[in-house]
């Protein structure tokens, strides 16, 4: 093992509007802000998201490679219905094309346009 993942980190307009955003996604805790960069955690320190604020941040496109995802996360819901409302009601965005009823995922976007899963019935 050369490392261990320390932190996911993303790219967007505003970095604590952001992070609102995964802390009622995801259960993680504002761990520090300085308006720029945001580091979200777990009760345990990990794991950690972090938000960095970026000048002409340009959204990815799924799935246009134009425009590429950049990073995305996986959440685990027990109920897909429920979680699909929850993140909806938070400004997130279905995306069409990715995931079915069948394979236990179904791909939406944050509110500044990131790809994110949520996912279930996995092993």
């Amino acid at each position: 093992m050369i490392g261990r993942l320390h932190s996911v980190v993303l790219d967007c307009p505003d970095a604590e509007k952001l992070a609102e955003f995964y802390v009622e996604l995801t259960g993680l805790e504002w761990a520090d802000s300085d308006g720029y960069w945001v580091t979200l955690k777990g009760s345990d320190g990990h794991p950690r998201l972090c938000l960095q604020s970026v000048a002409d941040y340009q959204p990815p496109q799924w799935p246009d490679p134009t425009f590429p995802q950049q990073a995305h996360l996986d959440v685990e819901v027990d109920d897909i219905q429920e979680a699909e409302q929850a993140v909806l009601r938070l400004g997130a965005t279905l995306l069409r094309g990715g995931g079915s009823r069948n394979h236990g995922f179904r791909v939406y976007a944050d509110p500044v346009g990131h790809p994110f899963c949520l996912v279930w019935g996995q092993d």
